[in-house]
């Protein structure tokens, strides 16, 4: 068992959930090599307890992708706040039902007043609970969501497992005054100013780990250097963790992962919106070495909207029959809004001033259909 990768694809471990994988991966722990590599190249503490084994993951920056992806909408986001406060004073196994939650929350919300004969406020709360539920904060014991979707006088009865006061970091300053991310950032490395190295360290070790790629620019100039001048001590210590290798260019890095390796979440995904990106990648490099589209010396592409719309376009005319159904019959629209926002989210396009700058990235990898694609059925036709 590769410990390393369960606790870093996991947000935390249940004995309650997988008795026999919270034994082998505390057994394993005791040896304390890990946990070491944790404290030291990341600055992750490891909480291991009754209920759960938990690492603490921080990312070097808040980024699009990251948050919770069952959630749609920031109310969901105060609700689950609201649900915590809400379990604060109940101890392991303590049941409730729905309508004290709903009235708790109700009660607490500040922001609008909250209706739960609106099906809308309802759709939210159920996507929270279900949430709860699947992560092992709660246990249902009675009852479904799906019955409070139809009627907001539907019960469900709970109960606590215990582990709702650890989702949340331990923070070591009053956070009251924070009002953006950066704050959050600052807070992490606040014991740590006098070694602004171990500080550096544990911030480049937290981005190769934790994003798609490492981009040299005015704020990761420090980080970026630390990675090219010790690019092999660090290949050399990750790859004894994971199966990984470090690629280093003149303005990007990247932990590439060998095919069995998973690290939470990775790309290419399983599903149709990772292949039509890896085909518009195919497109894009066809472009440049055609000479129609260049790449300044930062590696990074900036093209102008229509054109970048123009290549999603011919993405979808020239692949679109191996597509699923639903992304074939998609408008143009349609489509366009689901690559973008899917590529945005996962950080490998940003838009400024009208032009969509492309990252680094769809220089590393593409992808092709086998080159009968599409033969059989021109045949049939």
């Amino acid at each position: 068992m590769k410990v390393l990768e369960v606790l870093l694809n996991n947000r935390w471990i249940l004995k309650s959930r997988d008795r026999e994988l919270y034994y082998q991966v505390k057994e394993a722990l005791a040896s304390g090599e890990e946990k070491k590599f944790l404290r030291e190249k990341l600055g992750y503490q490891v909480l291991i307890n009754p209920y759960m084994i938990k690492v603490e993951k921080l990312p070097a920056a808040a980024e699009n992708w990251m948050g919770i992806s069952e959630f749609c909408d920031p109310i969901e986001y105060v609700f689950f706040c609201l649900v915590l406060m809400f379990l604060e004073d109940k101890e392991a196994e303590d049941q409730f039902v729905l309508s004290e939650l709903t009235e708790y929350v109700q009660s607490q919300y500040r922001e609008e007043q909250i209706d739960w004969t609106i099906y809308r406020y309802r759709r939210h709360m159920i996507r929270v609970m279900k949430y709860c539920v699947a992560c092992g904060i709660l246990n249902v014991n009675d009852g479904t969501e799906e019955g409070f979707a139809k009627d907001d006088t539907s019960e469900v009865l709970y109960e606590n497992t215990g582990v709702s006061r650890y989702f949340m970091k331990n923070f070591t300053q009053d956070i009251m005054g924070y009002t953006v991310p950066k704050d959050f950032e600052k807070e992490e490395w606040i014991d740590l100013d006098e070694d602004r190295g171990i500080i550096r360290r544990q911030r480049v070790y937290r981005r190769l780990l934790m994003t798609m790629g490492m981009y040299r620019d005015g704020d990761t100039e420090e980080d970026f250097a630390y990675v090219r001048n010790y690019r092999n001590m660090i290949q050399g210590e990750l790859s004894e963790m994971f199966p990984c290798e470090l690629q280093v260019h003149s303005s990007s890095a990247f932990l590439i992962l060998e095919e069995n390796c998973r690290l939470g979440r990775t790309f290419p995904e399983e599903n149709t919106l990772s292949d039509i990106v890896l085909l518009l990648y195919q497109l894009l490099q066809e472009e440049i070495r055609t000479g129609r589209v260049e790449v300044p010396l930062d590696e990074q592409i900036r093209l102008p909207k229509e054109n970048f719309q123009r290549l999603v376009e011919k993405c979808k005319e020239q692949f679109g029959v191996g597509f699923n159904k639903t992304y074939r019959e998609m408008t143009f629209a349609e489509f366009y809004r689901e690559v973008y926002d899917y590529m945005e989210n996962l950080m490998m396009i940003e838009q400024a001033y009208g032009d969509i700058y492309i990252r680094s990235a769809a220089g590393k990898i593409m992808g092709k259909y086998p080159e009968d694609f599409g033969k059989e059925d021109k045949g049939d036709e």
